[in-house]
């Protein structure tokens, strides 16, 4: 069965992944990894999370994909030993001289999207390096990755779902031009997400920003749509590939767990062989679930055209109001107390999310305070009745629909 591959920035991102379905996890370490600008992991978090992951069955693998010195290589090739002892299962890379050192490891080694492999030959050469499973370019058509596959001679891994990277296979060098950022060492800034004037020499103006007719997509010419493969999972997985993989390091739980959810599901009832008669019926709610967390809006990458849609940052259709913390969670009665310093109603819908809990969802069908109902609160703790386990210290936020917060 096809793996399925989610992303973490922190525990509470690693426990939604692993609440939902994921097969396989992957995190980054400081300073080897293409999210420098999020929260990243020790190699004391590591090893918690490591055990984590296998006690629930699921595989952890480090990012370790940046462009290196080498005063860095140094520095890793002592983190080897230590990653190797704690017991994760894979290193992502696509630095060549990162590859020579791990490969006198006894660690499987998956190639980063950063390598841009786009052809078996390239493969078969990797094979020889020591590399177990690669990452394809992102600008593949779904019939390349096919025939890719049916030559390859290690396993294949693709994105289905996430952000998009103007840039071929990510080699960007806007955010080094204008802020001497290198973001291939993890240090991207996004500019291809700002509003462009692009203007040709001989002052011919090719976009406007913004555009006449008020249309501010249009100017956003750099900033691509989300890949969301959901709906074309029968024929991802009939094209071979062995691993579908969530872009998102650096979003928050709720992104995690939704993804991871939705995909976790189709996965199933293709393999359930239900697709056919149960999928015309749960695309729709799949797909308003995506919509609902962080997403630039949709489309299918580079698997059946090339790209053309831009983007207006985030399109997800709620946002989160930080409004409390959980102080305690009685077991018995499953009830947790609430800390809130924002208003809360009942009919309300909270996010609940934590290292351990990961993300709940929940919406608020009775608040008490001191024993008695009451139909809102704020600045004071309240009663809460879950249908899901929390935790002392857990984040609380409300779920606002974006046109509340205009």
């Amino acid at each position: 069965m096809v793996e399925l591959l989610s992303p973490a920035r922190n525990m509470a991102c690693v426990s939604a992944a692993i609440n939902n379905g994921a097969d396989a996890v992957y995190v980054g370490i400081s300073d080897y990894n293409m999210r420098a600008n999020v929260a990243n992991m020790e190699l004391d978090d590591i090893r918690e999370v490591c055990m984590q992951c296998h006690d629930n069955g699921v595989k952890l693998y480090v990012c370790t994909n940046t462009i290196v010195s080498d005063r860095q290589l140094a520095k890793y090739e002592q983190q080897l030993d230590k990653l190797h002892a704690i017991g994760v299962d894979a290193l992502i890379i696509s630095d060549m001289g990162m590859l020579n050192i791990a490969r006198n490891y006894p660690l499987d080694i998956h190639l980063s999207v950063q390598a841009n492999v786009t052809n078996t030959e390239a493969l078969k050469l990797y094979e020889e390096l020591g590399v177990t499973r690669a990452v394809l370019s992102r600008e593949l058509s779904l019939e390349q990755i096919k025939q890719i596959k049916e030559k390859s001679p290690i396993e294949i891994e693709t994105f289905i779902h996430g952000a998009m990277c103007v840039a071929v296979s990510g080699r960007c060098f806007l955010s080094s031009y204008f802020y001497n950022r290198n973001a291939n060492c993890g240090e991207c800034l996004q500019p291809c997400r700002q509003e462009w004037h692009i203007q040709s020499t001989d002052d011919k103006k090719l976009i406007i920003s913004p555009p006449e007719d008020n249309d501010i997509e249009k100017s956003r010419l750099l900033s691509p749509n989300d890949m969301c493969m959901i709906e074309h999972i029968p024929e991802l997985i009939e094209a071979g590939i062995d691993a579908f993989k969530i872009e998102g390091r650096a979003r928050a739980p709720d992104y995690v767990s939704t993804t991871t959810k939705c995909y976790h599901d189709a996965i199933k009832l293709n393999s359930d062989g239900l697709w056919q008669s149960k999928s015309e019926e749960l695309i729709p709610y799949w797909m308003e679930q995506l919509r609902g967390v962080f997403n630039r809006g949709f489309d299918t990458g580079f698997y059946y055209r090339v790209p053309y849609k831009t983007s207006f940052d985030n399109k997800a259709t709620y946002k989160k109001e930080d409004i409390g913390q959980v102080v305690n969670y009685y077991k018995k009665i499953n009830v947790a107390e609430i800390k809130l310093w924002s208003k809360l109603e009942v009919g309300d819908t909270i996010l609940v999310q934590g290292n351990k809990t990961g993300s709940i969802t929940q919406k608020v069908e009775s608040m008490q305070i001191d024993g008695v109902n009451v139909n809102q609160a704020e600045n004071e703790s309240v009663g809460i009745k879950m249908d899901e386990t929390v935790r002392e210290n857990d984040h609380v936020y409300r779920k606002v629909p974006v046109k509340e917060c205009f």
